[in-house]
């Protein structure tokens, strides 16, 4: 691929926003250049200073436009793309109303093929370049996943749902079956292109001990796979694992029993944690997907930002609990959740949190989430200016964080201008 840059103005990360101060945590050049060769990042800088050294190098102008890294969705079911805004259910009943009769219709090649192509299209048209992905019990619905995923070269974590009891026939398997079916799975896509398996238990009601003790040992074998699964999302969920974990001391107790948490492991939502789960998940190194949309939308609760700085956090829109494929609107809900719980979210430390926070979660912050040299290029093009009322507010900002925090509270898809992968240009 030969070398061209992308020219406009650029953003991107010097440091953690939640470690340091947020104005101290970035660089914004408002004539700033992007060198993309080989589908990595090449250079970054200031137009005066990258041109003179790529003097014939060609240009693609966005003036006026934010030039930054991709957004970064770590927790989301790509086959619930078809329920996303369904009435009136919280989590139990939303799994048994909506999910489970999806999922059954992944049976079906053709229909897995189908779902996953609209999916990659409305991720990309949305800004977002990367996704970690809960697939369906069958193993076609991985297969779809990352075939979409390959053909537009993105990096994406995915796996095949485990799950052995408590959902209906057509979508349980066995201890052995989703230890067989997933090795085979890795086998098959995980690190074949940009391509990562997330061996992926779905929750703990989900899976007998035997079930979980099989995942467990299938991530012990395989280095460099993800884990992903759901951690206190909802007061009867807790409740309900308290009745089939009675020696464990409390659900991410459970996870601990079995070898899942860890660097790597990815555990959505985690809203009603106790004293010592908090202490225990800050001392193991797992991540959280925050996930600001679902557990308003489903009523599941308000998650403790503040109290778990330190963990790996990232943001995802959890669709089809989500109610938006949008990063932008998944930054606005995190902002007001973190207001009703007394603590103002920096629109910088947002978009952290949706791009390189999400990269940490999933193990992949020196690849991806950021504009510095050797990341891959997934890169997008944000126009700050895309609907009126957006432009009024952006012409009163007094500086990039006014302009960013507009764009999280006003901005929609309308606002991604542009969008590279691997320094493809996919929109």
């Amino acid at each position: 691929m030969s070398a061209f840059a992308i020219r406009g103005e650029t953003f991107a990360f010097s440091g953690d926003p939640f470690a340091i101060a947020p104005h101290d945590a970035y660089r914004h050049d408002t004539d700033g250049i992007v060198v993309v060769e080989d589908g990595r990042i090449r250079d970054v800088g200031t137009a005066s200073t990258v041109l003179s050294r790529y003097p014939a190098i060609p240009i693609q102008g966005f003036p006026g436009h934010l030039i930054m890294a991709g957004f970064v969705d770590c927790h989301i079911h790509y086959p619930q793309l078809r329920v996303i805004a369904s009435y009136g259910a919280q989590l139990i009943e939303w799994l048994n109303t909506y999910t489970f009769p999806a999922e059954l219709a992944f049976a079906d090649p053709m229909h897995a093929d189908k779902i996953a192509e609209a999916f990659f299209e409305e991720i990309l048209r949305n800004g977002t370049t990367t996704v970690s992905s809960y697939c369906t019990v069958h193993p076609q619905s991985v297969d779809a996943f990352f075939a979409a995923a390959s053909r537009r070269n993105l990096r994406v974590a995915g796996g095949k749902v485990m799950m052995d009891r408590n959902a209906p026939v057509g979508l349980t398997d066995t201890p052995k079956k989703s230890y067989d079916e997933s090795r085979a799975l890795i086998a098959r896509w995980h690190g074949i292109g940009r391509n990562v398996y997330a061996i992926s238990p779905r929750f703990a009601p989900t899976s007998t001990p035997e079930q979980l003790e099989a995942a467990g040992a299938l991530w012990h074998e395989h280095p460099g796979t993800l884990m992903q699964t759901h951690l206190s999302e909802n007061s009867r969920e807790i409740a309900w694992v308290r009745e089939l974990f009675p020696q464990s001391p409390d659900y991410f107790g459970v996870y601990e029993r079995f070898g899942l948490t860890g660097p790597g492991a990815n555990f959505g939502h985690a809203i009603h944690l106790e004293p010592r789960e908090r202490e225990a998940m800050l001392g193991s190194g797992s991540g959280i997907s925050h996930c600001p949309t679902s557990n308003t939308f489903i009523g599941s609760g308000l998650f403790d930002l503040a109290g778990m700085t330190g963990a790996p956090i990232g943001l995802a829109t959890d669709v089809g609990g989500g109610s938006s494929f949008s990063m932008l609107a998944t930054m606005k809900a995190a902002y007001e959740i973190a207001q009703l719980r007394g603590v103002s979210l920096h629109p910088v430390q947002a978009f952290y949190l949706a791009s390189l926070g999400s990269a940490r979660v999933l193990g992949m912050s020196h690849q991806i989430g950021n504009l510095a040299p050797g990341h891959e290029a997934d890169v997008i093009v944000l126009d700050p200016r895309s609907k009126p009322i957006l432009a009024e507010r952006v012409g009163q900002a007094r500086n990039i964080e006014d302009v960013l925090f507009a764009l999280m509270i006003l901005g929609d898809d309308r606002a991604v201008r542009a969008v590279y992968a691997a320094g493809e240009r996919r929109l």
